[in-house]
């Protein structure tokens, strides 16, 4: 019996920014020319704090189940691509991400995500995937897909772009 490769996926860095909104969409334009599912991880982790505080009731995965799935609303208008994975990892983003790449095809990150250094042309996290990935990777700038890899909402297609009414731009 022939043993057949699993098709390994894209994975996306989601935390909810725009940023990683267009590196989803950019996922979804390439997935069908890889012939590859999509793999959106959010990570969460707990923070430390030291002090007098109240206890508050919080779960951190499941809010960050809730962010990605915001952002996969956004990024696909509601219609995400067949066998899109949401995955809520605890760790750092960048540790995540590259141990994420061991498996991957591709790892699209956003330029920049919600840090907190405007000016910046590429952010900690995108900037250390970069370096450390054990795959391709494709870092996403500006707002907006170019005119070939236009995706409709809830279909990934390379045909479409640049036809009148259409928008790849993020809001």
């Amino acid at each position: 019996m022939e043993h057949i490769p699993e098709v390994r996926a894209i994975t996306v860095g989601v935390d909810g920014s725009a940023p990683s909104i267009l590196a989803l969409r950019w996922a979804g334009a390439l997935a069908p020319l890889l012939k590859a599912r999509i793999r959106a991880v959010t990570c969460w982790q707990f923070h430390i704090a030291v002090g007098t505080f109240i206890p508050v009731i919080w779960d951190p995965e499941q809010e960050a189940r809730k962010v990605c799935a915001a952002a996969v609303d956004k990024a696909f208008g509601g219609a995400a691509p067949s066998g899109l994975e949401m995955v809520a990892a605890q760790g750092q983003a960048a540790k995540v991400l590259v141990e994420e790449s061991r498996t991957a095809q591709l790892v699209v990150v956003g330029s920049r995500g919600h840090g907190g250094f405007e000016g910046l042309l590429l952010g900690a996290v995108s900037a250390t995937v970069a370096e450390h990935a054990k795959c391709p990777v494709l870092v996403a700038h500006g707002t907006d897909l170019p005119a070939g890899l236009f995706v409709a909402p809830g279909q990934a297609s390379t045909e479409g772009g640049g036809q009148s009414g259409s928008s790849n731009a993020l809001p």
